[in-house]
């Protein structure tokens, strides 16, 4: 079993940094890899287009670089299915959507964790991937690469805010992130990428991380550029998920073809 680096890091209490990949293709994966800049990849897998043989093709990409580390942004629905594939295609570790409750919360770890008597999952044996398809299915190493597994919840609906505090006493809850956007809609209010978060949703975000801290849980915080990191650096938060392929591919669009257009519309 290949070693899950976002989990040594965290064991280590030490800082993470990732991305966000929304494009499948492995070939995307490699070229942010060799950047270096990064401790793992999240395969955004809510929005991405994606079959079982991308997720594979996703983690034997990833798995290339020692130093890096992978994550499946897991949907709602069917999202124990979607949980077992992505283990098993040897993808590491699970961020998880939606959840309004604890006991949804305990339900997505059931689902990562060995169907053991002291794991309590639901997560069986199989011959696929990320054990060489046959050489260690239902191993110990198996078992263990489960719980080593980091589970990661989006916090982004109003209910999951009012029970915070239950969820952030479920074992097993590894990581948190706020999503304003889900949660402004959970209030009845709109959300737009390029607009300001209103005042309660500010106020939203930075009660769950301080609750987060208080409870020795790593809050994660999402960025669109490492300048405004310094904030939550200053409020306690060391985990961090930065950017994504496809901005950076609009962005470099827009801005190279507009002024390049706007040059040649000089020309007489």
């Amino acid at each position: 079993m290949k070693n899950n680096r976002l989990r040594e890091l965290l064991n280590e209490g030490k800082p993470t940094i990732g991305v966000h990949q929304v494009a499948s293709s492995p070939m995307i994966t490699e070229v942010i890899c060799n950047s270096g800049g990064f401790d793992y990849i999240e395969l955004v897998g809510e929005y991405a287009d994606w079959n079982l043989k991308d997720l594979s093709n996703f983690a034997r990409a990833v798995e290339f670089y020692p130093e890096m580390s992978s994550m499946m942004k897991v949907e709602w629905e069917p999202r124990i299915f979607i949980t077992g594939r992505a283990l098993d295609a040897g993808i590491q570790n699970m961020l998880f959507t939606d959840c309004h409750s604890a006991e949804e919360v305990r339900q997505c770890i059931r689902a990562v964790r060995a169907e053991t008597p002291e794991d309590g999952g639901v997560h069986g044996a199989g011959l696929r991937r990320n054990v060489g398809y046959i050489v260690e299915a239902g191993s110990e190493a198996w078992v263990q690469a489960q719980r080593d597994a980091v589970c990661a919840f989006m916090i982004e609906k109003k209910s999951a805010m009012d029970n915070l505090d239950e969820i952030l006493d479920v074992e097993g809850v590894d990581m948190v992130q706020f999503g304003p956007g889900d949660y402004s809609i959970t209030l009845g209010k709109g959300f737009a990428m390029d607009v300001g978060l209103l005042p309660e949703v500010e106020k939203a975000q930075k009660e769950m991380i301080e609750k987060a801290l208080k409870k020795g849980v790593h809050p994660r915080v999402e960025l669109g550029s490492f300048e405004a990191a310094q904030g939550f650096i200053d409020m306690g938060v060391r985990h961090f998920c930065i950017g994504w392929d496809v901005t950076a591919v609009h962005e470099w669009c827009k801005h190279n073809g507009t002024g390049l257009r706007n040059l040649l519309g000089k020309l007489k």
